[in-house]
């Protein structure tokens, strides 16, 4: 841009490093961040004296000494933590800036504010760089409090909230601790595919991507434009052909001349061309196509069924037998006919796999990992926690250390089951008995109630888990866990996988399973088998988890649901 400092050398990129920016200057924008002034031990008192540039929004602001100054709090989303701005009328019209929204862009001096105030340091504006305007009457979000349902409807402006800023951070947060975690331990990150032709669940409940209707659409609009030939239509094209095809033989009979024998070849080539067009375009119908009754779905785009993922582990799983330790991350999809707090149509899950590991490693790992989440928002996302403490659940902060701190219950599926049978002080909705598939009720009050700590159950009944998990010598149980939390209960999913070929061919039929979408994830059995084992942490759930918030809608930055799928 005119004006601009020029830009640095490559060679200068890609040798610097964050150390050698000034301290308060964000990368790659002429500003400063407003975490790096406030978030300070000394809440920026020690900065007084600098000359900064602050971009951000008004949170709120007031116009004082009869319209001779305003005082703006301003945010800009890198911390909960709001920088107090003072604007002259001299420098800037301060009707312009004190709508709540407005984006301003300002530079000036960091000052300390008189004795009594509660902040630390202010910014004494000495020029309006840029102004983002707000009209106050019709801006969506005043600075009243607004519920998080109310938010819902406004996706694309809720993130200006204290509250989903914030949950955007820790969301931030656990995501890099995630990838810090995995990768410090050795493991390869994998970018498993979002359309699969695999259903890992087995469950059906999943969304099907085709082209079939946009492409019946196209076609039965082109129908009605130009429709197909009749019977008629493509019966007087073959008495043309066959017209031709006797004057070729005529002439061939005659010995006509070459250049006549030729062109009249090249007239029936033609009319053969046409017919052959004409033919399959009065075969053509609206609709979708079929075969035998049934949709063809070799027409369509992939030339099989294809689906969004419910689960990147089966696919995850044929690294992780060529590179080890392996995990993915990204989104999943359930078409689930849901509207609890805890069901998304779309969301993000963690999926890890390890080689030459059992259940054992795969409970340890699973711990691990929880408990380095937990500690890593108590060390880096502390004042965001402090507001969720604040408004959404008084416990958070003390959940998280409880279970960053605490060795993991393990107990077996038939003990959870027989301690439950032992509750007395409690009517469950769902009936206790061995064989259930344990509801959250009973999850809950295994880690809430009875050990008041996190839970791993394992070793569960083969009936209600997934056929790729490793058949137990009882014959009746499979090597599966899952890990329960307070406040959620199930965050995580796992077992060791079944690495034997003749019983998880068995366990896929035992299910009502084709076998045939399954030959590739046999082969991983067929030709080098190993012992191998993982998990899954739903993402969403982890944070409601660690925020305490109620509904997983508002932990998604664009959630997705039954009836609704905004932008």
């Amino acid at each position: 841009m005119a004006g601009d400092d020029p830009a640095p050398p490559v060679q200068e990129l890609a040798s610097a490093t964050l150390a050698d920016a000034s301290p308060l200057q964000a990368q790659f924008s002429r500003r400063v961040l407003i975490t790096t002034i406030v978030s300070r031990a000394d809440g920026g008192a020690g900065l007084a004296g600098q000359k900064v540039r602050v971009g951000g929004w008004v949170k709120t602001g007031r116009e004082q000494g009869r319209g001779t100054f305003a005082f703006l709090e301003v945010n800009d989303g890198s911390c909960a933590a709001n920088l107090q701005v003072i604007v002259d009328a001299a420098v800037h019209p301060l009707a312009q800036l004190v709508p709540t929204g407005t984006c301003v862009f300002v530079e000036g001096e960091l000052k300390k504010p008189p004795e009594g105030t509660k902040q630390c340091v202010e910014l004494r504006v000495e020029r309006v760089v840029d102004v983002g305007p707000v009209d106050p009457a019709r801006y969506p979000i005043p600075k009243t409090k607004l519920t998080l349902e109310f938010l819902r409807d406004l996706v694309h402006l809720r993130s200006r909230t204290n509250t989903i800023s914030a949950v955007a951070r820790i969301r931030n947060a656990l995501a890099y601790a995630t990838h810090t975690f995995f990768q410090k331990h050795g493991f390869l990150y994998v970018h498993t595919p979002i359309i699969t032709t695999s259903d890992c669940e087995g469950a059906g409940e999943m969304f099907q991507v085709t082209t079939l209707l946009s492409e019946a659409e196209k076609l039965e609009k082109e129908l009605k434009e130009n429709p197909p030939p009749s019977d008629a239509d493509v019966e007087a094209i073959r008495v043309i052909v066959k017209e031709k095809g006797d004057a070729v033989a005529q002439l061939k009979a005659a010995k006509a001349g070459k250049e006549e024998i030729t062109s009249a070849v090249a007239e029936l080539k033609k009319s053969k061309e046409d017919l052959a067009k004409v033919e399959e375009r009065s075969k053509l119908n609206p609709g979708l196509p079929k075969k035998d009754g049934k949709v063809d779905y070799t027409q369509d785009f992939f030339a099989r069924q294809a689906f969004l993922t419910v689960s990147g582990q089966l696919q995850v799983e044929t690294y992780a037998c060529a590179l080890s330790s392996v995990y993915t991350f990204g989104p999943t999809f359930r078409a689930e006919h849901s509207h609890t707090s805890r069901h998304l149509a779309e969301f993000w899950m963690v999926e890890p796999e390890i080689a030459f590991a059992d259940l054992e490693d795969d409970m340890n790992c699973a711990e691990a990992y929880v408990k380095f989440l937990c500690q890593w928002l108590l060390d880096n996302c502390l004042a965001d926690m402090q507001l969720m403490v604040k408004i959404y659940d008084k416990s958070a902060i003390d959940r998280l250390k409880l279970v960053a701190s605490s060795p993991f219950v393990r107990i077996s599926y038939t003990e959870a089951v027989e301690l439950l049978e032992k509750v007395t002080e409690k009517k469950f909705e769902n009936k206790v008995e061995w064989g259930i598939d344990l509801a959250s009720e009973h999850e809950r009050y295994l880690t809430e109630q009875i050990f008041k700590k996190p839970v791993i159950v394992y070793n569960y009944p083969k009936g209600i888990k997934a056929f790729y998990m490793r058949l137990n010598d009882d014959m009746k149980t499979v090597a599966a866990m899952d890990v329960l939390v307070p406040k959620v209960g199930e965050l995580i999913g796992g077992s060791q996988r079944e690495e034997r070929l003749d019983i998880i061919q068995k366990r896929i039929q035992e299910m009502d399973l084709p076998l045939e979408p399954y030959e590739w994830y046999l082969d991983l059995r067929r030709y080098g088998t190993v012992k191998h084992c993982g998990f899954g942490l739903g993402f969403e759930r982890m944070i409601l988890f660690a925020t305490g918030i109620d509904n997983i809608r508002d932990v998604i930055p664009f959630p997705r649901y039954p009836g609704r799928a905004d932008l």
